[in-house]
Order: C-alpha cells, then sequence, then structure tokens
C-alpha cells in the first residue's frame, strides 16, 4: 500500500471531522461530555472554535460543567 493510500486510510480509521459548523460542534461537545466518553475531544473543540461559556449553556450543559472548563473556556 503506497503511502498516499495508508495515509487516506487511517484518517477513516481516526474519526476525522473534515467540515464541522459552530453549532454541530457545540452539539459534539455537550453530548461527549454529558456521556463522559473521550473529554480530550471536546476539550479540542472548545479550543478549536472558542467557544464561551454563554454558548455551552445555551447549548445544554450545566452551570457545574461549565464552570469545571473555566481555564478553556471563554467568559
Amino acid at each position: 500500500m503506497g503511502k498516499a493510500k495508508k495515509r487516506s486510510f487511517h484518517l477513516g480509521i481516526n474519526k476525522q471531522i473534515s467540515n464541522l459548523s459552530r453549532e454541530d460542534a457545540i452539539k459534539e461537545v455537550v453530548s461527549t461530555l454529558k456521556k463522559d466518553d473521550d473529554k480530550n475531544e471536546a476539550y479540542s473543540l472548545i479550543t478549536l472554535f472558542g467557544m464561551s461559556a454563554e454558548e455551552l449553556l445555551e447549548g445544554g450543559l450545566t452551570y457545574e460543567t461549565v464552570m469545571s472548563l473555566r481555564g478553556i473556556v471563554k467568559e
């Protein structure tokens, strides 16, 4: 298998997201944090989009959860 085909194959395995809107990213963060799944993925989306505490509260996270993210969430 060639290098390019191998890279493409591994991109599919690692669940890379190609196009993601801000609203979809907020929904993904909320669902990930509510399920206690891989929190690193949620943290990376928060920092990538520069999400604010207000957006996450409107998205459905509890106040306590948002306050626990104080270091990475914009206030």
